[in-house]
C-alpha cells in the first residue's frame, strides 16, 4: 500500500537533502512506526506520502514513492488525498470547519455522502473518541487533545485505505492514548495500512508489526521493538519502550509556611459551562504536576495564573504578597500548549534576545547564547522560529519562558513532540529551576516526564458532575 523506493527529497533553497536514499514498505493490515530525534525527517516522509512533498512544497525528488500501486509524482493531491488520509502533528492546521460536529461532517461532505449517513457516522465517531459533550461546541472551546480527538474521528469515519498519524499521542491523556491503541488494532485488522510517527513508544508495543528509527534523513534501524534495546536507544536519543503510571502516587502539594504561589476561591466558567468553582492551591519551590482528562481545565488554569482569561471570582499571591490578576503575568512565565502562538521574531537569536530584554537582562546576548547551549539550539540560532520542528519549537518556548526568571514557571504539555534526548534535556533543566527555589507546574499527559520530575499532584475533574478541586 505504501512504497518508497530509493528515495531522496531536497526542499527548495535547502543545502542538503530533507531525506536520503529511504526504501520503506507498509503492506495492508500493517502497523509501522516510525520514529526518531526532532529533525530527522519524519515530518518530511510523511509529505512524501500524501503528496505535500513535491507537489505543495516543491523541491526535488528522486526515486519512487506509491501509494496503492500510484505514482505520487504523476498524480494529483487531490487524488492522493482519497486514499491516503493525514492527522498531523497540529491538528488545527486541517480543520475547515468553526463547529465540531462541521468538522467531522466535512470530508463525508465532499465526497457526497448520504446526510443520513453522515449522521450516524458522525454519532459512532463521537461515541469512539468519547466526543459526545462538545459535538455543538466551536473547535476553538475545545482543549488541544480534545481537537486532536476531533481531527482523528473526522479522518476514520470514511474508509482510508492508507492511514498516516503524525505524533497521535502528543496531547492524549493516558486513557484516551490506550483507547487510540485500540482503535489502530481495530484498522489494522479490518486492512488498513497504518503508518505512525511519534516519539512516544509504549503504546504501540503490541500493536506495531515493525519500527523505523531515522537519523539525519537516513534509516539507521528497522525492525521490532525487540531491537530497540537500551543502549540503542540512549545512543541515538529514543524514548521508553514500557512506561510505569505513577500518577496514583504523588502527594498533592504540601503546604508550607511560606508558600511561592497561592490561589483561594478561583472561579471561573465559559459561556454555558463552569470550569473552576472555588478552586484553592498552595505551591511551594518544587515539581508539581497537573493531571486530568482532555477538557478537564488544565490549560485553563495555566491562563487564569497568568492573567490571559479573567477569573471571575478568586485572590492570587506571589511568595505572600497580594496581586491582582494582571500583575500575575510579571512573576508567572507560561508555556503554552501550541508553540507557534508564542514565536513571533525573525531568528531563534531574537526569540531569546527579546525575552531577556523584556525581563530586564543585561547582556542579553551572552545569556541567549547560555540558553541556546541549554537547550541544543545553537545549530539552529539563525533559523526562523515558524521553520522549526515541532519538538525544536517546544524547545524555544521552553528557553524563552526560562529567560524570564520567573518566580513561578507554568508548562502546558511541554514534552508533546519531544523525543528521547529532549525530554531529559527538558527534565534537567526543570530540576535545575526547583533547586533554584521555583515553583514549576507542570501540565501533562506524559507519564515518562511524570515519572522523571513531579515530586507533587494536582488533579482536575470537569464540571459540573464533580468539583474542580485537588484531589
Amino acid at each position: 500500500m505504501i512504497n518508497l523506493d530509493h528515495v531522496t527529497y531536497q526542499y527548495p533553497f535547502s543545502s542538503r537533502c530533507a531525506l536520503e536514499d529511504i526504501s520503506l514498505n507498509v503492506s495492508a493490515g500493517e502497523v509501522v512506526l516510525v520514529t526518531g530525534v526532532s529533525g530527522c525527517g519524519k515530518s518530511t516522509l510523511i509529505r512524501l506520502i500524501n503528496g505535500l512533498c513535491p507537489h505543495y512544497y516543491g523541491g526535488s525528488l528522486k526515486g519512487s514513492v506509491r501509494v496503492c500501486g500510484r505514482d505520487n509524482k504523476t498524480e494529483k493531491l487531490s487524488d492522493i488525498s482519497h486514499r491516503v488520509g493525514t492527522l498531523f502533528q497540529n491538528p488545527e492546521s486541517q480543520f475547515f470547519a468553526l463547529g465540531v460536529e462541521e468538522e467531522m461532517a466535512f470530508m463525508s461532505e465532499c465526497r457526497g455522502t448520504d446526510p443520513n449517513e453522515i449522521d450516524r457516522k458522525i454519532a459512532d465517531a463521537a461515541n469512539r473518541f468519547g466526543l459526545n459533550s462538545v459535538l455543538k461546541n466551536t473547535i476553538h472551546e475545545l482543549s488541544q487533545g480534545q481537537k486532536q480527538k476531533v481531527g482523528l474521528a473526522s479522518l476514520m469515519m470514511e474508509p482510508l485505505k492508507v492511514l498516516i498519524l503524525d505524533e497521535p499521542t502528543g496531547n492524549l491523556d493516558p486513557e484516551s492514548t490506550e483507547d487510540l491503541a485500540r482503535e489502530v488494532q481495530k484498522l489494522k485488522e479490518q486492512g488498513t495500512a497504518i503508518l505512525v510517527v511519534d516519539h512516544r513508544l509504549y503504546w504501540l508495543k503490541d500493536v506495531a508489526d515493525r519500527v523505523i528509527v531515522l537519523e539525519k534523513g537516513r534509516i539507521i534501524r528497522a525492525g521490532t521493538f525487540n531491537d530497540l534495546d537500551t543502549e540503542f536507544r540512549s545512543k541515538v536519543g529514543l524514548r521508553e519502550i514500557s512506561v510505569t503510571d505513577c500518577r496514583d502516587t504523588l502527594p498533592v502539594p504540601m503546604s508550607a509556611s511560606h508558600p511561592i504561589l497561592s490561589v483561594r476561591d478561583l472561579t471561573f466558567e465559559y459561556p454555558g459551562r463552569a470550569v473552576m468553582r472555588h478552586f484553592n492551591m498552595e505551591l511551594p519551590k518544587g515539581i508539581c504536576g497537573v493531571f486530568g482528562e482532555n477538557g478537564a481545565g488544565k490549560t485553563t488554569l495555566a491562563r487564569l495564573l497568568t492573567g490571559l482569561n479573567k477569573a471571575k471570582e478568586g485572590s492570587f499571591a506571589i511568595r505572600g504578597q497580594k496581586l491582582n490578576q494582571k500583575e500575575c503575568l510579571r512573576h508567572v512565565a507560561v508555556v503554552l500548549q501550541n508553540a507557534d502562538h508564542q514565536l513571533y521574531m525573525r531568528t531563534v537569536f531574537e526569540e531569546l534576545q527579546t525575552s531577556l530584554e523584556a525581563a530586564g537582562c543585561k547582556g542579553g546576548s551572552r545569556a541567549a547564547e547560555e540558553l541556546l547551549g541549554l537547550f541544543d539550539l545553537q545549530d539552529l540560532k539563525d533559523r526562523h522560529p515558524h521553520s522549526l520542528s515541532g519538538g525544536q519549537k517546544q524547545r524555544l518556548v521552553i528557553a524563552c519562558a526560562f529567560a524570564k526568571n520567573p518566580d513561578v514557571i507554568i508548562l502546558d504539555e511541554p514534552t508533546s513532540g519531544l523525543d528521547g534526548a529532549n525530554l531529559k534535556r527538558i527534565a534537567s533543566a526543570l530540576k535545575r529551576l526547583s533547586d533554584e527555589g521555583k515553583a514549576v507546574l507542570v501540565i501533562t499527559h506524559d507519564l515518562e516526564l511524570i515519572q522523571m520530575v513531579c515530586q507533587s499532584a494536582v488533579t482536575l475533574k470537569k464540571l459540573p458532575t464533580t468539583q474542580n478541586t485537588i484531589n
